[in-house]
């Protein structure tokens, strides 16, 4: 057992499984904090996407680790960004329809950020900047896509599922798997070994 425990701050369904597959054992709780008005706030600011990505991985971990300041706690958080333009989970799927044929034939940057943090200080963090090029996929394929995945895809900030049938949506992938999947494992691995959590 991990000492000190570790505690991921998030709701999602894919970091935890990069977690549990990478044999590490821990709790998670989803961090409730107001996204939205934090991105507005931070984009009023003139802040990047990668600063912003930071910023809320930080709040979703300080937010539980004022709850369990003896815990480990991992905050992430992910802003895709093509062209300039910040993209956030479409609300259905009409707008994950919309997002798709504004990312399709283009290249994004998946700005994935992580906090450890314990007793609210912040003790490592992290950003990994996986890059994606989407294929120019037809309209056919589109609807058949979301036909099949479903409101699956409003999980995602990219409207696609990479551990599914979204990477067909893909030419070519640069980065680690678990980043694009919002949480990069390998450098994660090496903060917990330095510092004791796993064994070197």
């Amino acid at each position: 057992m991990a000492t000190p425990p570790l505690l991921l701050a998030s709701a999602s369904t894919a970091r935890r499984a990069v977690l549990e597959a990478a044999g590490l054992r821990f709790t998670a709780e989803a961090a409730h904090i107001d996204e939205a008005a934090i991105k507005q706030a931070a984009k009023a600011e003139g802040l990047k996407a990668d600063e912003t990505a930071l910023i809320l991985s930080e709040m979703k971990a300080q937010r539980l680790s004022r709850r369990y300041p003896d815990a480990l706690v991992i905050g992430c958080d992910q802003l895709l960004v093509c062209e300039g333009q910040w993209f956030d989970k479409p609300a259905d799927l009409a707008a994950a329809s919309a997002q798709l044929t504004a990312l399709r034939g283009k290249t994004h940057v998946l700005e994935t950020a992580l906090v450890c943090m314990r007793n609210e200080q912040i003790l490592w963090h992290h950003v990994a900047r996986p890059k994606l090029a989407m294929r120019p996929f037809s309209d056919e394929f589109l609807a058949a896509y979301l036909a099949l995945e479903g409101e699956a895809v409003l999980s995602s900030v990219g409207a696609y599922r990479l551990e599914g049938l979204g990477v067909q949506l893909f030419d070519t992938i640069t980065g680690e798997h678990s980043a694009i999947l919002g949480l990069p494992l390998l450098p994660l691995l090496g903060f917990l070994r330095q510092n004791g959590v796993l064994l070197a």
